[in-house]
């Protein structure tokens, strides 16, 4: 769980918070496996919009308890769409608990970045960090006579770092793909995609790889499993477990914009594993819930920024849209991994 002992709201917000805590707690428990000490890894991606932006207002306490919470239920988290400024970051970490790490890029450059930077939190208890970090860049082509030429590089550089929990030692990298075109299969998207599948397999396989296990995971902006996007992964050897590829992470529905991709060494059979798309709407920022929050939402909630004054109907949709910049358009995707491989490997001695 999170740490909430220093609450700064007061009165009803504080007593509106810590019901909606509870009910989330409650979601939690039944949704999403419990943490376990030595044999499994709760790992979770998910892209928490504009982290953090002023478009609709800053994050406020009760936001980053509810991110909080949801965090604490795993021991590894990749982050998309971290920003610049690091408070944001900063804030989660502090009410997670001093013994959580992160592990954050730098801004990637150019307005292609969107001054975004890709994170890992972790839970330093049971999560050690590697040693591994790098962000990922293609390397040049080669021709004869024109000699290496530069390429063009990822809109947002992909991050890969290297952790180990109990017997399992893995490379992990976190993309946020381009998105392009508002089509399924923007060819950038599709060459973004490919590209990193082939450099991260070409390296797992390498005899000089910091592991052979290695998950990529994040936010790829594929719209369906029947895309080409998506092949462009799985045509580079790339499984994602059939529970998954069934679940769709966007809080609108229907795309499959999150994925979590394996290329592991270890014997593990992905598709017995716990996972799933975690819901918090279900709990939190309710429709019904829309009038709690009109002072929140401010002017803008009643007119447009053309002065005309809203319908009910489109107050309904401010709201809908203003709660994403709370929590996010996209939900966690999560899995539980086994971590406990000392009996094989004593039977692999006999």
């Amino acid at each position: 769980m999170a740490f909430y002992y220093d609450f700064k709201s007061t009165g009803e917000t504080r007593r509106r918070i810590a019901s909606r805590l509870l009910a989330l707690r409650e979601q939690l428990d039944n949704e999403i496996p419990q943490r376990t000490v030595i044999d499994t890894l709760n790992l979770a991606t998910w892209n928490i919009r504009e982290f953090d932006s002023t478009k609709y207002g800053t994050r406020d306490e009760e936001a980053y308890c509810y991110i909080a919470e949801i965090v604490s239920r795993f021991d590894l988290v990749a982050i998309q769409e971290v920003r610049d400024d690091l408070k944001a970051l900063q804030e989660l970490i502090r009410i997670l608990g001093s013994w959580w790490r992160y592990i954050v890029t730098d801004v990637t450059i150019g307005t292609r970045g969107n001054q975004e930077r890709m994170a890992f939190v972790f839970d330093g208890r049971k999560v050690r960090f590697g040693g591994l970090a790098g962000e990922i860049v293609l390397p040049p082509t080669f021709s004869k006579g024109e000699g290496y030429s530069p390429i063009l590089q990822f809109a947002r550089t992909p991050f890969v770092c290297g952790f180990k929990a109990g017997w399992f030692k893995f490379m992990l990298s976190t993309v946020h793909i381009l998105y392009g075109s508002n089509t399924a299969d923007d060819p950038e998207r599709i060459e973004e995609i490919r590209k990193l599948a082939k450099l991260l397999k070409d390296r797992a396989k390498d005899k000089t790889a910091w592991s052979n296990n290695l998950i990529l995971l994040g936010d790829f902006n594929i719209f369906s499993t029947d895309d080409i996007t998506f092949q462009a992964l799985t045509d580079n050897g790339f499984i994602i477990p059939q529970a998954l590829q069934a679940k769709t992470s966007n809080v609108s529905g229907g795309k499959h914009y999150d994925q979590i991709a394996f290329m592991l060494r270890q014997s593990m059979n992905l598709d017995n594993l716990k996972s799933g798309v975690f819901d918090f709407f279900k709990t939190l920022y309710r429709d019904e819930e829309e009038a709690t929050y009109v002072e929140a939402m401010g002017d803008a909630y009643h007119t447009k920024s053309n002065g005309q004054r809203r319908t009910d109907s489109q107050k309904r949709t401010y709201y809908r849209s203003w709660r994403t910049f709370r929590m996010s358009d996209h939900f966690p995707m999560w899995v539980q991994l086994p971590i406990e491989y000392g009996k094989e490997y004593l039977q692999s001695l006999t």
